[in-house]
């Protein structure tokens, strides 16, 4: 796997490229913005892109999805609820459930888990998981009302349940901790994910007065 930090002016996401080692078939998770930086990571490992997987739909998490679709000819992968709800389409759009499919010998397992946006969804695979704006290491992504948050701590009761501790999280965005950090530890350190029941946790999560609202 490759780890891509791409920034555009005061933000910052990470794009990860998954590499099957036997096939050297590659995914890519959530690409934005600086597609030179793709472009070369491929080049350099001799991998072929052959799928896009998103895991929402908001602008900094698709940015990419079209144009390097269209370059590489390959699939885009994103829930079928976050197709409804959002409105994106592509040529190349491949409307997804939980039901994994392989690429190469690489297992990919979606994890559906609204909250974020209707659709959000996880990707696993092996003991990787991507995260996109559900849960950081810090913390979990912004909800906008008591029912999106509801549904957040559903889902991260969700991937608590079934994450092992040594399992990778792979979000997409960090703030101070790096990408890769293990589920055991998060689940140490991370607040959102000790919260006893569903009203608890949307009435801290919706919390006036908060820095930064899109983390805590």
């Amino acid at each position: 796997m490759i780890v891509l930090k791409m920034v555009h002016r005061a933000m910052i996401n990470y794009n990860y490229l998954i590499i099957d080692p036997s096939t050297r078939q590659a995914v890519i998770v959530d690409p934005a913005w600086q597609i030179e930086k793709i472009d070369q990571a491929l080049n350099n490992a001799q991998a072929t892109l052959v799928g896009i997987l998103l895991t929402h739909a908001h602008a900094d998490h698709i940015n990419l999805a079209k144009p390097l679709a269209a370059k590489y000819n390959c699939r885009i992968w994103m829930s079928k609820q976050e197709i409804a709800s959002s409105g994106f389409n592509a040529p190349q759009l491949v409307a997804i459930d939980e039901t994994p499919w392989s690429v190469g010998q690489m297992q990919i397992q979606p994890i559906l888990t609204p909250g974020h946006t209707p659709g959000c969804i996880c990707y696993q695979i092996a003991d990787n998981l991507f995260t996109g704006d559900v849960l950081f290491a810090e913390g979990c992504g912004i909800c906008f009302d008591i029912p999106s948050a509801h549904l957040m701590y559903h889902s991260l009761e969700k991937l608590t349940a079934r994450l092992k501790p040594q399992t990778q999280i792979f979000p997409g965005h960090s703030y101070g901790k790096p990408p890769g950090r293990v589920f055991g530890k998060i689940l140490q350190e991370n607040m959102y994910l000790h919260f006893r029941d569903p009203h608890s946790f949307a009435a801290f999560r919706l919390r006036s007065g908060q820095r930064y609202k899109n983390l805590q």
